[in-house]
Protein backbone atom coordinates (compact mmCIF):
# COMPACT_ATOMS: atom_id res chain seq x y z
CA UNK A 1 0.00 0.00 0.00
CA UNK A 2 1.36 3.37 -0.96
CA UNK A 3 1.43 5.97 1.74
CA UNK A 4 -0.10 9.37 1.16
CA UNK A 5 1.13 11.80 3.78
CA UNK A 6 -1.96 13.96 3.25
CA UNK A 7 -4.40 11.14 4.10
CA UNK A 8 -4.69 10.54 7.81
CA UNK A 9 -7.15 8.40 9.68
CA UNK A 10 -8.46 10.55 12.49
CA UNK A 11 -10.64 8.48 14.82
CA UNK A 12 -13.48 10.44 16.43
CA UNK A 13 -12.66 9.19 19.93
CA UNK A 14 -10.69 6.63 21.94
CA UNK A 15 -13.38 3.98 21.41
CA UNK A 16 -13.11 4.29 17.63
CA UNK A 17 -9.31 4.22 17.80
CA UNK A 18 -9.45 1.06 19.93
CA UNK A 19 -11.88 -0.52 17.45
CA UNK A 20 -9.65 0.29 14.47
CA UNK A 21 -6.59 -1.04 16.30
CA UNK A 22 -8.46 -4.25 17.12
CA UNK A 23 -9.01 -4.79 13.39
CA UNK A 24 -5.29 -4.77 12.61
CA UNK A 25 -3.60 -5.92 15.83
CA UNK A 26 -3.42 -9.62 14.90
CA UNK A 27 -2.38 -8.92 11.30
CA UNK A 28 0.37 -6.54 12.40
CA UNK A 29 1.76 -9.00 14.93
CA UNK A 30 1.66 -11.81 12.37
CA UNK A 31 3.57 -9.67 9.85
CA UNK A 32 6.07 -8.44 12.47
CA UNK A 33 6.96 -11.42 14.71
CA UNK A 34 8.29 -10.37 18.09
CA UNK A 35 6.64 -6.94 17.90
CA UNK A 36 3.28 -5.69 19.06
CA UNK A 37 1.11 -2.89 17.78
CA UNK A 38 1.77 -1.15 21.11
CA UNK A 39 5.53 -1.30 20.36
CA UNK A 40 4.89 0.43 17.04
CA UNK A 41 2.69 3.07 18.69
CA UNK A 42 5.46 3.86 21.22
CA UNK A 43 8.11 4.15 18.52
CA UNK A 44 5.84 6.31 16.35
CA UNK A 45 6.09 9.08 18.93
CA UNK A 46 9.73 9.69 17.97
CA UNK A 47 10.30 7.98 14.60
CA UNK A 48 8.89 9.37 11.37
CA UNK A 49 9.29 5.98 9.69
CA UNK A 50 7.22 4.30 12.40
CA UNK A 51 4.66 7.15 12.27
CA UNK A 52 4.27 6.43 8.56
CA UNK A 53 3.99 2.68 9.18
CA UNK A 54 1.35 3.24 11.86
CA UNK A 55 -0.51 5.63 9.55
CA UNK A 56 -0.51 2.98 6.81
CA UNK A 57 -1.79 0.29 9.17
CA UNK A 58 -4.53 2.59 10.44
CA UNK A 59 -5.54 3.29 6.83
CA UNK A 60 -5.89 -0.48 6.36
CA UNK A 61 -8.03 -0.60 9.51
CA UNK A 62 -10.24 2.22 8.23
CA UNK A 63 -10.68 0.48 4.88
CA UNK A 64 -11.50 -2.79 6.60
CA UNK A 65 -13.99 -1.01 8.86
CA UNK A 66 -15.68 0.63 5.86
CA UNK A 67 -15.90 -2.74 4.10
CA UNK A 68 -17.41 -4.34 7.21
CA UNK A 69 -19.87 -1.49 7.83
CA UNK A 70 -22.78 -2.93 5.77
CA UNK A 71 -22.47 -6.26 7.59
CA UNK A 72 -22.41 -4.55 11.00
CA UNK A 73 -25.42 -2.40 10.16
CA UNK A 74 -27.48 -5.36 8.94
CA UNK A 75 -26.53 -7.36 12.05
CA UNK A 76 -27.82 -4.51 14.24
CA UNK A 77 -31.11 -4.40 12.34
CA UNK A 78 -31.71 -8.12 12.84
Amino acid sequence: MLSNSHHHVDPADDAERAYLESLIREWFERCHPGETLDDLKRRASFSKEDRGLLRDWMAVAAARSAADRPARLSARAA
